[in-house]
């Protein structure tokens, strides 16, 4: 029945429905998992969350969701990262600050109040990172969240010791 004021009136299969509304308004992850949302420039730091994601599912993630902010559609980004209780930012350092899909995406969630994730940086730069204090700023204003450690700062390309960070990254974020 529809109500023309209001919309659908839900008679049938409402605990399903009730249930929906206490992860949503408690702002509780819907799924088990790891969300890695990356912004990249010329195709390193891509590749960098592309090799991320195979070291989570190697190491166990019940599931690995990978989204290109700069060409995907920023709502389901969004809803990516509230289904998630795991989520992996990874962006590029532009003008000294972060890609501009990044920022607009930490954006778009401080205004929907995200909060109670973990969460881990990846940043990119080769004369001077500058991603992961941007994201940090922006994080900062929301509420539990867990950061984890290490934030891997990776100059242009992967090499052994931003690899090696990447594998200490995704090792935490599993064990949190």
């Amino acid at each position: 029945m529809i109500c023309p004021l209001h919309g659908p009136i839900l008679k049938e299969n409402l605990s399903h429905y009730i249930n929906k509304y206490d992860i949503w308004s408690s702002y509780k992850p819907e799924s088990e998992g790891v969300f890695i949302a990356y912004a990249s420039i010329h195709g390193n730091t891509a590749n960098a969350a592309k090799e991320l994601a195979k070291m989570l599912e190697e190491k166990g993630a019940k599931k690995v969701v990978i989204t290109d902010l700069a060409r995907a559609d920023m709502a389901e980004a969004i809803e990516d990262a509230f289904r998630y209780g795991k989520i992996i930012l990874a962006a590029s350092s532009y003008n000294f600050e972060v890609f501009p899909p990044m920022e607009q995406f930490l954006r778009h969630l401080k205004s929907k109040n995200y909060q109670n994730r973990t969460i881990g940086i990846v940043e990119n730069g080769t004369w001077a990172p500058s991603a992961a204090k941007c994201m940090k700023e922006i994080i900062s204003g929301m509420k539990d969240i867990n950061l984890i450690e290490p934030t891997v700062t990776i100059r242009t390309t992967l090499n052994e010791e931003s690899r090696n960070s990447l594998i200490t990254l995704a090792e935490n974020i599993l064990k949190d």
